[in-house]
């Protein structure tokens, strides 16, 4: 039997790496192959010395071919990493085709100001963004109609789910279908719970919020795909408080604010360069609600780059001395 079983692990297979945890890789096989009266779904992996050698890093998401299978020891080799759709730096994670960006109506309470740091640092990665609404049945329908005109006026149309009741399920279900799809958000707001309920076999570690701190406690610690019973994968996330921006510039700003987009396209800026400030014949600066968060954010992202600039002088300087 175990000769029988050897016989073809020169046979390559294919695969979606799940995790990466030290020098190992947990990847999903494409199809399930049939091994002794059982199934065999996924395989623990090295990386080939070549991809180290040229300096090719294996991330979640990526699509692989693994070589010389054990179907024994549930083991393989990764020796070849297919070109990247899509590539995240935080998190790590390749792929994706979409963000699910989850927050609560409640417990922790919802701040306009921390959402659209959210939103921006979603809109730069010029991915499809899906925006949920978690604890609906925490909140009367007035206050659930309010944040649902809100968001339209903002760009976005909310789906609103209860976890607790199972209200909304379906219509988030429906477009996490056969796609690699990003859970971010606040942590405590539900993104792991979430996966439990999709994917009941997998029972992920649910934090409680703190009723002094009003923020929920860090759950997840690393970057993980889950299959999804009708196709697809949904990737659970450390949750964070407050999402960086340092990969946005401040002249790429403005077009991770859908208000801004819908103002230019309708009307242009004198300027091409126009910050939106106090320039002349501005097309966006006006009356809408989140004006003065991009003006906070600009401030933020302008002065962020002002710093990076000193030190790449300062560090060309050290090495023109240095050389």
């Amino acid at each position: 039997m175990s000769k029988k079983l050897r016989s073809d692990t020169n046979v390559p297979v294919v695969g979606t790496v799940l995790a990466v945890q030290a020098n190992f890789y947990q990847v999903q096989l494409q199809k399930r192959v049939p091994r002794a009266n059982q199934s065999i779904e996924q395989l623990l992996c090295t990386r080939r010395s070549r991809l180290k050698k040229l300096g090719q890093q294996v991330m979640v998401g990526d699509q692989v071919v693994v070589e010389e299978p054990d179907w024994l020891g549930y083991r393989g080799a990764i020796a070849t990493i297919f070109p990247r759709q899509s590539q995240l730096q935080r998190p790590p994670i390749a792929n994706v085709n979409q963000i699910l960006l989850m927050f609560a109506l409640a417990e922790p309470k919802l701040e306009p100001q921390q959402l659209t740091r959210f939103l921006v640092t979603a809109e730069s990665t010029n991915l499809p963004i899906i925006l949920c609404f978690n604890k609906r049945d925490l909140t009367p329908y007035t206050t659930q109609r309010a944040w649902r005109d809100r968001m339209k006026q903002w760009g976005y149309d909310p789906i609103l789910i209860s976890l607790q009741t199972g209200v909304g399920l379906k219509a988030l279900e429906r477009p996490l279908k056969q796609r690699i799809t990003v859970a971010s958000g606040l942590s405590g707001v539900g993104k792991s719970s979430l996966i439990n309920h999709f994917i009941p076999e997998i029972d992920l570690r649910v934090g409680r919020v703190s009723e002094r701190w009003g923020q929920g406690r860090h759950t997840t610690r690393h970057v993980e795909l889950f299959e999804l019973s009708k196709g697809g994968f949904l990737a659970d996330t450390p949750g964070f408080n407050q999402p960086s921006l340092d990969n946005i510039l401040p002249a790429q700003l403005g077009r991770c604010f859908p208000e801004i987009r819908q103002r230019l396209s309708q009307s242009q800026c004198q300027f091409k360069d126009c910050k939106h400030i106090n320039e002349p014949n501005c097309a966006v600066r006006g009356d809408w609600e989140r004006y003065p968060y991009y003006l906070n954010l600009l401030a933020e992202v302008t002065e962020e780059h002002a710093k990076r600039q000193m030190m790449a002088a300062t560090e060309d300087r050290t090495k023109r001395k240095s050389g």
